[in-house]
Protein backbone atom coordinates (compact mmCIF):
# COMPACT_ATOMS: atom_id res chain seq x y z
CA UNK A 1 0.00 0.00 0.00
CA UNK A 2 1.19 3.26 -0.78
CA UNK A 3 2.30 6.04 1.59
CA UNK A 4 -0.55 8.85 1.30
CA UNK A 5 0.26 12.62 2.37
CA UNK A 6 -1.86 15.68 1.87
CA UNK A 7 -0.71 18.82 0.69
CA UNK A 8 -2.45 22.31 0.19
CA UNK A 9 -4.15 23.14 -3.57
CA UNK A 10 -2.58 26.03 -4.59
CA UNK A 11 1.12 27.52 -5.37
CA UNK A 12 2.15 26.37 -1.92
CA UNK A 13 1.32 23.07 -2.25
CA UNK A 14 3.26 22.23 -5.90
CA UNK A 15 6.22 23.71 -4.54
CA UNK A 16 6.22 21.23 -1.31
CA UNK A 17 5.71 18.46 -3.64
CA UNK A 18 10.05 17.55 -3.48
CA UNK A 19 10.93 14.15 -4.14
CA UNK A 20 7.65 13.57 -6.29
CA UNK A 21 8.23 11.77 -10.07
CA UNK A 22 5.14 12.84 -11.84
CA UNK A 23 2.29 15.17 -11.27
CA UNK A 24 -1.10 14.04 -12.47
CA UNK A 25 -3.80 16.45 -13.66
CA UNK A 26 -7.11 15.71 -14.13
CA UNK A 27 -8.87 18.08 -16.90
CA UNK A 28 -12.11 17.62 -18.50
CA UNK A 29 -13.28 18.63 -22.10
CA UNK A 30 -15.01 22.02 -20.30
CA UNK A 31 -13.06 23.00 -18.09
CA UNK A 32 -12.35 26.73 -19.42
CA UNK A 33 -10.58 28.04 -17.27
CA UNK A 34 -8.67 25.62 -15.69
CA UNK A 35 -9.52 24.87 -12.37
CA UNK A 36 -7.38 24.34 -9.08
CA UNK A 37 -4.14 22.69 -9.28
CA UNK A 38 -4.76 21.93 -13.39
CA UNK A 39 -4.29 26.34 -13.41
CA UNK A 40 -1.69 26.83 -11.36
CA UNK A 41 0.41 23.94 -13.13
CA UNK A 42 -0.50 25.79 -16.31
CA UNK A 43 0.44 29.08 -14.63
CA UNK A 44 4.09 27.80 -13.83
CA UNK A 45 4.35 25.89 -17.15
CA UNK A 46 3.49 30.00 -18.78
CA UNK A 47 0.48 28.39 -20.23
CA UNK A 48 2.05 25.31 -22.27
CA UNK A 49 -1.22 23.46 -21.02
CA UNK A 50 -3.72 26.17 -22.24
CA UNK A 51 -2.14 26.10 -25.74
CA UNK A 52 -2.20 22.53 -26.07
CA UNK A 53 -5.70 22.67 -25.00
CA UNK A 54 -5.87 25.22 -27.70
CA UNK A 55 -4.06 23.60 -30.14
CA UNK A 56 -6.22 20.57 -30.04
CA UNK A 57 -3.85 18.02 -29.21
CA UNK A 58 -5.66 17.28 -25.92
CA UNK A 59 -8.91 18.26 -25.30
CA UNK A 60 -9.79 16.70 -21.94
CA UNK A 61 -12.30 13.78 -23.54
CA UNK A 62 -12.63 10.83 -21.29
CA UNK A 63 -9.36 8.56 -21.48
CA UNK A 64 -7.56 11.06 -23.37
CA UNK A 65 -3.82 11.28 -21.88
CA UNK A 66 -0.69 13.72 -22.27
CA UNK A 67 2.58 13.88 -20.96
CA UNK A 68 4.40 17.66 -20.20
CA UNK A 69 7.87 17.71 -18.80
CA UNK A 70 8.09 20.52 -16.19
CA UNK A 71 11.32 22.28 -17.46
CA UNK A 72 11.89 22.54 -14.02
CA UNK A 73 9.73 25.16 -13.41
CA UNK A 74 7.98 22.85 -11.04
CA UNK A 75 9.20 20.44 -8.25
CA UNK A 76 7.93 17.66 -10.29
CA UNK A 77 9.48 16.93 -13.59
CA UNK A 78 6.62 15.34 -15.23
CA UNK A 79 2.91 16.54 -15.58
CA UNK A 80 0.51 13.32 -16.63
CA UNK A 81 -2.73 15.15 -18.18
CA UNK A 82 -6.02 12.80 -18.00
CA UNK A 83 -9.09 13.76 -20.02
CA UNK A 84 -12.20 13.46 -18.06
CA UNK A 85 -14.89 13.96 -20.38
CA UNK A 86 -17.51 16.25 -19.91
CA UNK A 87 -17.52 17.47 -15.96
CA UNK A 88 -21.40 17.83 -15.88
CA UNK A 89 -21.14 13.97 -16.69
CA UNK A 90 -19.01 12.71 -14.18
CA UNK A 91 -20.38 10.79 -11.10
CA UNK A 92 -19.20 8.97 -8.95
CA UNK A 93 -18.59 5.79 -11.20
CA UNK A 94 -17.20 7.53 -13.55
CA UNK A 95 -14.43 9.32 -10.59
CA UNK A 96 -13.69 5.75 -9.72
CA UNK A 97 -13.01 4.18 -13.04
CA UNK A 98 -10.62 7.59 -13.69
CA UNK A 99 -8.86 6.92 -10.80
CA UNK A 100 -8.05 3.63 -11.30
CA UNK A 101 -6.97 3.92 -15.16
CA UNK A 102 -4.77 6.50 -13.67
CA UNK A 103 -3.08 4.27 -11.31
CA UNK A 104 -3.02 1.60 -13.34
CA UNK A 105 -0.89 3.95 -16.50
CA UNK A 106 1.09 5.71 -13.95
CA UNK A 107 2.76 2.06 -12.78
CA UNK A 108 2.97 1.24 -16.11
CA UNK A 109 5.39 4.24 -16.38
CA UNK A 110 6.81 2.91 -13.56
CA UNK A 111 6.24 6.27 -11.58
CA UNK A 112 7.17 5.70 -8.17
CA UNK A 113 6.01 8.68 -6.07
CA UNK A 114 2.68 10.84 -7.80
CA UNK A 115 0.68 14.48 -6.76
CA UNK A 116 -2.59 14.34 -7.58
CA UNK A 117 -5.72 16.60 -6.84
CA UNK A 118 -8.97 14.40 -6.67
CA UNK A 119 -11.17 15.93 -9.23
CA UNK A 120 -14.62 16.44 -9.09
CA UNK A 121 -15.16 19.35 -6.37
CA UNK A 122 -18.16 21.32 -6.51
CA UNK A 123 -19.48 18.47 -8.99
CA UNK A 124 -19.47 15.49 -6.38
CA UNK A 125 -19.94 15.23 -2.10
CA UNK A 126 -16.27 14.58 -0.74
CA UNK A 127 -17.30 11.87 0.95
CA UNK A 128 -17.83 10.40 -2.41
CA UNK A 129 -14.27 11.70 -4.12
CA UNK A 130 -12.54 10.24 -1.08
CA UNK A 131 -14.18 6.74 -1.90
CA UNK A 132 -13.54 6.72 -5.65
CA UNK A 133 -9.61 7.31 -4.40
CA UNK A 134 -9.37 4.86 -2.31
CA UNK A 135 -11.12 2.38 -4.09
CA UNK A 136 -10.33 3.20 -7.67
CA UNK A 137 -6.65 5.13 -7.29
CA UNK A 138 -5.01 3.36 -4.18
CA UNK A 139 -5.66 -0.14 -5.59
CA UNK A 140 -4.45 0.74 -9.27
CA UNK A 141 -1.23 2.24 -8.40
CA UNK A 142 1.73 0.35 -7.84
CA UNK A 143 4.25 3.18 -6.40
CA UNK A 144 4.95 3.90 -3.06
CA UNK A 145 3.91 7.58 -2.49
CA UNK A 146 0.74 9.23 -2.88
CA UNK A 147 0.45 12.69 -2.39
CA UNK A 148 -2.77 14.79 -2.49
CA UNK A 149 -3.70 17.90 -3.47
CA UNK A 150 -6.98 18.18 -1.72
CA UNK A 151 -9.00 21.29 0.62
CA UNK A 152 -9.86 20.83 3.84
CA UNK A 153 -12.85 18.83 3.57
CA UNK A 154 -11.46 16.15 1.53
CA UNK A 155 -8.39 15.62 3.91
CA UNK A 156 -10.45 14.87 6.66
CA UNK A 157 -11.79 11.87 4.86
CA UNK A 158 -8.74 10.84 3.28
CA UNK A 159 -6.32 7.78 4.91
CA UNK A 160 -3.40 10.46 4.87
CA UNK A 161 -0.81 12.47 6.96
CA UNK A 162 -0.01 16.28 6.42
CA UNK A 163 2.95 16.36 4.21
Amino acid sequence: MSQTTTHDIGMEGLDSLSGVDALCLFVAEDDRPLPATAGFVDWRLCGALSRVLQGGFFSGVKDDWLLLPSDGKLEVPRVFVVGLGRRKALDADALRDALAEAGKVLSRARVESVALEVPGSGTLEDPARSEAFQKGFLPAFKGARVAVLADKGLVRLLPARKG
